[in-house]
């Protein structure tokens, strides 16, 4: 197994971080890095013996997080943004509507359950609302 990234590379995480319990004085769940965030590789380490863990320093947010090789890629790579990401909770910004029946009332609160960032000009996220299946919409239809 051979790191994609060497000591001192820079490197964007791809998704938020969130405390699994194992990061000392944050909340479990509680967001440690953004995604997009840019760091530095400060060591280099495996987990179970198949996965590479790189430690990366995130300068801007004062902390050193571990991120598996599939988490991050170089600063430079194509790259969409979205300040939406996986769990976070959003409010539709105006009526959601399939078809002219209106499923989701603006102001409505829900989870995110997924974010497709596949198309960079039609970024997508699947939401749970209360009292329904999750609904894909467009993620500037939603705010945090």
């Amino acid at each position: 197994m051979t790191p994609t990234f060497e000591l001192g590379d820079p490197v964007r995480v791809l998704r938020t971080i969130r405390n699994d319990g194992s990061y000392p004085g944050a909340s479990r769940g509680a967001v440690l890095i953004r995604r997009g965030a840019v760091g530095h590789i400060v060591s280099i380490g495996t987990f179970l013996q198949d996965q590479t863990i790189y430690a990366v320093h995130f300068l801007a947010e004062g902390r050193v997080v571990g991120c598996r090789d599939t988490e991050v890629q170089p600063p430079d790579a194509p790259y969409t943004d979205s300040p939406i990401d996986r769990g976070d909770t959003v409010i539709a910004r105006r009526p959601l509507a399939h078809a002219g029946v209106t499923l989701v009332a603006a102001g409505t609160a829900g989870r995110v359950i997924s974010v497709d960032r596949a198309d960079p000009d039609a970024v997508t996220c699947d939401v749970l609302f209360p009292g329904f299946e999750p609904v894909t919409v467009p993620d500037h239809a939603l705010s945090l």
